[in-house]
């Protein structure tokens, strides 16, 4: 059940990380349907890892966050923090591995596309940040939160990751269903100076997503995102 070691080898070199205790690599590479198809009763899925992952990666993010926006207020962090954790940025991180090749699923899961699902993939980045963590400690687990969020936190900095959203949305809408999505501004809450938007995304009259956001780029941006995630898991 577990991964090929020739495979292990491979992916350590794509995350820079050569683990001493390659039982936590195949443990964050696990997915629960491999464990209920196999005799291995003893055998863990990556759901305990991906719990400690998650807050690990809270962690680490809100801290290169502070150090690179010395000057932000508490809301704008936690909103940066959120969308770079959520789930359909993890999934495109682990996208950018090829993490889905190296997941070890059952049968019927990998048959209907659960090494490129979202939720999966996403779940799968933070067992695999969890298994550095614990397998080299902290400076590891940094060290590999950095490579993978510094060039997305220095595209929010440029103001840049909207359009990557709304790109990668336009581009695959246009090639699976050969329209365009429409943005809709659907609600603005909060006072003058202090502005909260809510952006829908539509294709023809079927609702995508909705977002929202402190400006309407933003929120547009958020929705795009949503969108995704919604066409992914119909994939």
């Amino acid at each position: 059940m577990a991964v090929d070691s020739d495979m292990l080898a491979e992916l350590e070199g794509r995350i820079g990380y050569r683990f001493r205790d390659r039982a936590f690599l195949d443990e964050a590479l696990t997915h629960s349907s491999a464990i209920n198809e196999s005799a291995r009763r003893a055998a863990r899925d990556n759901e305990r890892l991906e719990f400690l992952g998650d807050a690990v990666l809270g962690l680490m993010v809100a801290s290169l966050l502070l150090k690179r926006f010395p000057d932000k207020r508490e809301g704008e962090l936690s909103r940066l923090r959120a969308s770079l954790v959520g789930e359909a940025t993890l999934a495109r991180l682990a996208r950018s591995l090829n993490l889905g090749q190296y997941l070890v699923m059952g049968k019927g899961e990998r048959r209907t596309g659960g090494a490129e699902r979202t939720s999966n993939l996403a779940d799968a980045l933070e067992a695999l940040l969890a298994a550095v963590y614990l397998d080299g400690g902290p400076d590891a687990a940094t060290s590999l939160v950095a490579q993978l969020f510094l060039p997305l936190i220095d595209a929010v900095a440029s103001d840049s990751v909207g359009q990557d959203y709304k790109t990668a949305l336009q581009e695959l809408a246009q090639a699976r269903f050969g329209a365009v999505p429409q943005y809709e501004l659907t609600g603005v809450t909060g006072p003058p100076h202090d502005q909260r938007f809510v952006m829908s995304v539509l294709l023809g009259a079927e609702l995508l997503g909705e977002g929202e956001g402190g400006s309407k780029k933003e929120a547009a941006q958020q929705a795009a995102r949503a969108a995704l995630q919604r066409l992914d898991e119909r994939n």
